[in-house]
């Protein structure tokens, strides 16, 4: 079974937008305040967390995650690994280098914005990571059995990673998807995707396209995450939605 619990559900403002005086960031619904997008997942007895963005810690803490075992990073947009310094509290407890997996378009980008992690003179006290260059193809944990299955999707003009984890797909920051990406999706009992708001979108699925993906892989449940204040209140969007889709919300735990 692979249990994922939605970290954050917001863009890369999150929602409340600061200086915002709109309905959905004056909302008290607690599901219209969302953090930067990020998942946990058990798979296969392994935690996992996808992205550690601005909201990292706070993400961590209020889900009571006390162990993990790998993270994995989507691409290396800020709102997506500007957290990733928070990771050294696990190094302190597992008294272990955090295994990290990406691209080495994005291994490189984190070389950059944490220099001091990758320093051959280290700090101390600063994050221990062990890094794992992954592909669009599938790949192994360590425990030589347990795969899981990058789908590579386009961010307008950024190749961005969604993964597969046995009958569970995550997909977020994608404006298209090629046909045989597409085709690791298929089966998916759940899938997971990104619905910036119902406007068209330069790097983002907008609703109507969001729904017309979830259409053509017929999953049992979809749930739309990385959702901007521009869509509208929680409870009036989901009025609109088909009987297999939801709108993700901070917190939401989701099963396959």
């Amino acid at each position: 079974m692979t249990e994922l619990t939605f970290l954050g559900t917001g863009t890369s403002q999150g929602v409340p937008v600061i200086a915002c005086t709109c309905a959905v960031c004056r909302s008290l619904d607690f599901r219209d305040k969302r953090l930067r997008t990020s998942v946990h997942v058990k798979f296969n007895g392994y935690s996992l967390v996808i992205d550690t963005g601005p909201d990292f810690r706070q993400q961590i803490l209020r889900e009571n995650i006390t162990h993990v075992d790998a993270i994995l990073f989507t691409h290396a947009h800020k709102d997506h690994t500007a957290g990733m310094d928070d990771i050294r509290s696990f190094n302190f407890k597992d008294n272990r280098d955090m295994p990290v997996y990406a691209t080495d378009r994005v291994i490189e980008q984190l070389k950059q914005e944490f220099a001091y992690v990758f320093s051959p003179i280290k700090y101390p006290g600063t994050p221990n990571v062990a890094l794992r260059e992954i592909t669009k193809n599938p790949f192994v944990m360590d425990d030589g059995q347990t795969t899981i299955v990058p789908v590579e999707v386009m961010h307008y003009k950024l190749p961005v990673l969604g993964f597969r984890f046995g009958n569970l797909t995550y997909i977020t920051d994608a404006n298209y998807i090629a046909p045989e990406e597409m085709a690791k999706i298929q089966g998916s009992d759940i899938l997971i995707i990104n619905a910036l708001r119902k406007e068209k979108h330069i790097s983002h699925f907008n609703l109507e396209e969001a729904l017309d993906i979830v259409a053509r892989i017929q999953p049992r449940m979809a749930y739309l995450t990385h959702i901007s204040h521009h869509l509208g209140l929680h409870a009036e969007v989901s009025k609109e939605l088909p009987p297999n889709v939801r709108l993700a919300y901070d917190g939401l735990k989701v099963r396959a």
